[in-house]
């Protein structure tokens, strides 16, 4: 079942079907930082660059980094790719963005996917971001506050809800700002766990299994298959703005369109290796939104997601 839900936000450039030309035997090189896995960013990124005409080892050559989900790695590798002097320096998610930034002032900086922008330091505003920066943001935070709604709709007796937060990412505030005032407005208690690396999960969801509380969401820049496993281990219904989560056994996603994001980045991209200063460039929101939701999940946990879910749906996984 699929549909797709349109957020209508001013500034926004789709994507196009455009085959564009690079500079006459020049190659690009471009380095690409990431927090953690590379997909599905990166065959999304590099099949959209390929219809806007660009060839590996002919017009365009990447310099891939992945500090695999540890945080505490991505200062050294932004610095590594820096000293390569690539012509652009790709950052997906927050945390990588905000390394690169403070490896380069003068090298373009393109961000993918980061989550609340302004909040977070990495621009001063999205519609004249840094001299070095601009982008596509994911709104995550707002996303986050409607997971609060979508749980409370499916388990109505809930009353308390964990935020599993990723304390290396300064994403994590305004996330549970937003999940703090969605759980006020629905009546329930949301408790901050704050996970300072990867082995911090396990024992994070073991103690919050047995009725501690009632379902998790869980920041996008955690482990997306590791926290959906855990969260299904210990019967725990779950949600993040991430549709990779819902992929990996999730109980729903209510997410930016991963599709639209990636392929704006490589839009953006293409922009800046024409000479497109990235400072003239807004920070761009997510086109479209989608609520993916884990059928298969929802029956091993024993859930009945309400028909007024299914019918909003855009994807349902069964």
């Amino acid at each position: 079942m699929r549909r797709r839900l349109l957020l209508a936000t001013g500034g926004l450039v789709a994507a196009a079907p455009l085959i564009a030309r690079a500079q006459a035997g020049k190659v690009y090189r471009v380095g690409v930082l990431v927090g953690g896995q590379r997909e599905p960013f990166w065959s999304i990124f590099r099949s959209t660059l390929k219809e806007l005409g660009y060839v590996e080892g002919t017009n365009i050559a990447f310099e891939f980094r992945s500090a695999e989900f540890v945080p505490s790695r991505l200062d050294a590798l932004a610095a590594e790719l820096v000293a390569l002097n690539v012509d652009v320096l790709v950052a997906v998610q927050t945390p990588a963005a905000l390394a690169a930034k403070k490896a380069t002032r003068t090298i373009p900086i393109l961000l993918a996917g980061v989550g609340d922008a302004v909040a977070t330091g990495l621009v001063a505003s999205l519609a004249r971001p840094e001299a070095n920066l601009t982008g596509v943001s994911t709104a995550t935070s707002e996303l986050a506050g409607k997971s609060v709604e979508l749980l409370k709709e499916i388990l109505p007796a809930a009353r308390r809800i964990a935020a599993i937060a990723n304390a290396p990412d300064p994403f994590h505030k305004p996330l549970l700002e937003q999940l703090e005032k969605a759980g006020s407005q629905a009546g329930i208690a949301i408790e901050r766990v704050m996970i300072e690396r990867e082995a911090d999960l396990e024992p994070a969801f073991a103690r919050l299994g047995g009725g501690a509380v009632d379902a998790v969401i869980v920041q996008p820049s955690l482990s997306p298959a590791l926290t959906a496993a855990l969260a299904l281990k210990h019967r725990l219904p779950s949600a993040a703005a991430s549709r990779r989560f819902a992929d990996s056994g999730g109980l729903l996603a209510y997410a930016a369109d991963i599709q639209h994001l990636y392929r704006d980045s490589a839009v953006y991209l293409d922009k800046i290796l024409k000479g497109a200063r990235p400072g003239d460039l807004p920070v761009q929101g997510p086109v479209q939104i989608e609520l993916v939701v884990n059928l298969k999940t929802a029956k091993a946990l024993g859930i009945a997601i309400p028909q007024s879910i299914l019918i909003r749906a855009d994807e349902v996984i069964e």
